[in-house]
């Protein structure tokens, strides 16, 4: 709960900053003079800037913050066996991979699970938790550390930042047309704006930030398949099942921050819940890397 906690807080406060900036510089006055029209170029800057602000800041930050909210503890010089296989694994993999070898680090956890992180695919971070550790066995985890590796070969991190950025900018933009239309037209507010349009504006961002959530978790989702099938190449096909039929076989919900969920390999759901998971069913991924030529 703390780590959500710290997740929330972080987004409202890079939001908060962004739109007192943005308030000082004068660019989200999207009126006019006469407070009778709307200037949508205005309030488009505005929404681009709020809504990519926050989702680029985000990634700028995210291996500090993957640190700080896990408690990962990055390897510098391996202490035992399993760290120099960890360090090892990684780097055999991001050399297959072609990409720089990432900081390889381990957080306590007793989830079994794993995450990548990075705005840079040749300065990234893969973290495994050492539930991970004291329950798969070597062949499992390497499967799991080529699925990491693949989501950073992919530059899956910044794909999902943009595509986090397009929609908050639609749903900042979208939300403030809403409630300008509702505050002139349907309570006839001449000048400036009036409580109705605050109110239908939070209403709106609120339920259009649902739906975009379930955008943003469709692609999530479409890039664990790609991941899967990478890590299947870097690690072998049953390599990576049998760490997909390891977690099934857990049936632990994944203990990562909110922020950090979408980066690791655990999680799923179905039905109308599996709208709003970052992950597809185990059982389906499974399906999809034995149909794999």
């Amino acid at each position: 709960m703390k780590r959500i906690f710290l997740f929330v807080i972080t987004n409202l406060a890079i939001l908060l900053v962004l739109s007192i900036t943005l308030r000082l510089l004068g660019v989200d006055r999207i009126l006019d003079a006469e407070g009778g029209g709307i200037d949508f170029n205005s309030l488009l800057i505005m929404a681009g800037v709020i809504g990519f602000g926050g989702s680029l800041i985000s990634l700028a930050m995210s291996k500090w913050t993957a640190k700080r909210m896990t408690g990962a503890v990055v390897i510098e010089q391996p202490s035992d066996p399993t760290e120099r296989w960890l360090v090892e694994t990684v780097r055999r993999q991001a050399d297959r991979a072609g990409i720089g070898m990432p900081e390889v680090a381990i957080y306590d956890a007793p989830d079994v699970n794993a995450f990548a992180t990075g705005m840079n695919r040749n300065d990234a971070l893969v973290a495994v938790s050492t539930g991970l550790l004291h329950t798969m066995q070597k062949d499992e985890i390497e499967g799991v550390l080529a699925h990491e590796i693949s989501h950073v070969a992919n530059g899956d991190m910044v794909t999902l930042a943009l595509i986090q950025g397009v929609v908050n900018t639609f749903v900042i933009f979208l939300s403030r047309v809403i409630g300008h239309f509702v505050d002139r037209v349907v309570f006839k507010t001449e000048r400036d704006h009036g409580p109705a349009f605050l109110i239908t504006t939070l209403v709106a961002q609120m339920v259009l930030g649902i739906l975009a959530s379930m955008i943003v978790m469709w692609f999530s989702r479409q890039r664990e398949f790609r991941a899967d099938a990478g890590g299947a190449q870097l690690a072998g096909r049953n390599k990576m099942i049998a760490a997909l039929e390891r977690l099934r076989q857990q049936h632990e919900p994944s203990q990562l921050p909110e922020r950090l969920a979408a980066f690791g390999i655990s999680g799923g759901g179905e039905g109308l819940k599996g709208l709003f998971m970052s992950h597809p069913p185990l059982e389906t991924r499974i399906e999809a890397l034995r149909a794999m030529p």
